[in-house]
């Protein structure tokens, strides 16, 4: 149907449908405003307002299109360019908090809260024409090592590796995120695996970065030789790009809610590392949520293709110091003093500090002869072990020079005793003594006299007139007994009687002839 409003203008109903109308009801206000020629006349023969007929009729002419509406303007047209190439040169990442002084001297003088809805507007049409897309990653096997630092609090930090095919999870903690813990986890890593991949990738952390030139990160000498050792490449990702590895980035957060927070505070390092290995065995154990298969069983196949672990774990961080043991049987290390086995006196030896402990070993077999804990400067940690057994009481000797002093030794370890407590207690008439004495065993024989030597040691009596006056008492002295033994006594004989003796016929009979 086509309805003829003037000369130059048709207006056709066929499409034409605004809220609320029907096309009947489209139709037959066009007719109606044909006959009258007026909005308002329309409106009151077809029951509406003259508003929407004017609506009605404008896009009618208009080809059926809604007429363009006239943009409003806003108090932040002006400043609109500044935020514009602002959001560009900065690649959509400056707040409106930044921006607002930029827009502020530039002449804005509208709020803050209105100048947000602009920024928010320009970045949205920034993002919209610069889309951060990515394409999912393809891992083959054996091709690729994933590894990261987390921080679990306390404290305490975690290191995770991931074997991307496989996905084969590692977990271990750490007090610091140093070179040597990092290499020394790395290499725990790849003997679990039992294999090392072509490629590890990092981020660029500073423990393994020695520094970056054109965007080309340069890893450390140590890690250079690390590599090389185990034939694998340094991958690095690049700088604040999480996304890169966030199959890493996954494990952090997964072992933080799922180990840290269900079984800390941990004691200590010991006990974090085995629950971590209790919980790799689990985790490696049961479906992969991505892959849909056991990690542990993916690890199988793809030992296949992983090159072969060297036959030595190289040494990692600064080399251990050597010392050689003196005639102590012991090595100085921070001026203290540390024993090892007495069959290495004369050798040298390796001595390094790990986790708390000094650590001692043979540089001819690699062994770990020594475990000490550090001591302060001047002191000696000194195993009993190393030396055949505690040390003994210091003891010195009694060496006979003359003829008397070599006849009383000779009486044996009683005399040597005596001699002993006598020169101890300041005898200086102790060599007159000794003349005297030999006289007594003369006189009383070597058996009285050993006896007499005795109970003068027992009551510390160390001249030989005490000696003489015990041999004097003879074998009528008493003798002393230690605390709680039986006390036995000779008492003298006397004759018995019997009970009936004391019956009360016979004592009538003692009375009666009393």
């Amino acid at each position: 149907m086509i309805v003829t409003v003037s000369a130059s203008h048709e207006i056709t109903a066929q499409g034409v449908c605004p809220a609320m109308k029907s096309a009947g009801e489209v139709m037959d206000i066009i007719a109606a405003y044909r006959e009258v020629g007026t909005y308002r006349g329309a409106a009151e023969m077809c029951g509406t307002t003259h508003k929407t007929v004017k609506r009605i009729i404008n896009k009618a002419l208009a080809g059926d299109k809604a007429p363009s509406r006239k943009r409003r303007e806003h108090n932040f047209d002006e400043v609109t360019d500044l935020v514009v190439e602002k959001v560009k040169a900065t690649a959509g990442k400056i707040s409106a908090k930044r921006l607002l002084p930029l827009a502020q001297a530039a002449g804005y003088a509208g709020s803050a809260r209105n100048f947000r809805r602009l920024v928010a507007e320009v970045k949205k049409n920034w993002r919209r024409e610069h889309p951060r897309g990515r394409r999912p990653a393809v891992w083959t096997p054996g091709e690729m090592l994933v590894i990261d630092w987390g921080d679990a609090g306390r404290g305490l930090h975690v290191f995770c590796a991931v074997l991307a095919w496989s996905r084969v999870r590692f977990v271990r903690f750490a007090d610091n995120e140093r070179a040597e813990t990092t290499l020394a986890f790395l290499a725990e890593c790849f003997e679990e695996l039992r294999g090392v991949p072509k490629v590890v990738l990092a981020d660029r952390m500073g423990c393994l970065k020695g520094g970056v030139v054109a965007n080309k990160v340069i890893p450390t000498a140590d890690y250079v030789r690390f590599a090389t050792h185990y034939a694998f490449r340094p991958d690095w990702c690049e700088a604040a790009d999480p996304e890169s590895k966030g199959i890493v980035e996954n494990l952090v957060g997964y072992a933080k809610r799922d180990l840290v927070v269900p079984q800390a505070p941990f004691d200590d390092l010991t006990m974090a590392n085995l629950a971590a290995r209790r919980w790799c065995a689990e985790v490696n154990s049961v479906v992969h949520s991505e892959i849909c298969a056991v990690p542990a069983e993916r690890l199988v196949s793809e030992r296949q293709v992983l090159t072969a672990l060297p036959s030595l774990r190289p040494t990692i961080g600064k080399p251990p110091a050597t010392r050689k043991v003196d005639r102590l049987s012991c090595v100085r290390f921070g001026s203290a003093r540390y024993s090892v086995p007495t069959r290495l006196i004369g050798t040298r030896v390796a001595v390094v500090e790990t986790a708390g402990r000094l650590l001692i070993t043979d540089l001819a077999t690699g062994q770990i002869v020594a475990d000490h804990a550090p001591v302060p400067p001047g002191e000696a940690s000194v195993i009993d072990e190393h030396y055949g057994g505690p040390r003994p009481t210091p003891r010195r000797a009694a060496r006979a020079r003359t003829e008397t002093e070599k006849a009383f030794l000779a009486l044996g370890p009683i005399a040597e005793t005596f001699l002993t407590g006598s020169a101890a207690s300041g005898n200086t008439r102790l060599a007159a003594d000794l003349v005297e004495l030999a006289a007594l065993q003369a006189a009383h024989g070597q058996a009285a006299l050993l006896t007499a030597l005795e109970r003068a040691i027992a009551f510390r009596r160390w001249r030989a007139d005490d000696v003489r006056a015990i041999l004097a008492a003879g074998a009528g002295t008493a003798q002393v007994r230690p605390p709680g033994d039986a006390l036995v006594l000779e008492l003298p004989h006397v004759p018995t009687r019997s009970l009936a003796d004391y019956t009360l016929d016979k004592l009538d009979r003692i009375g009666d002839a009393s």
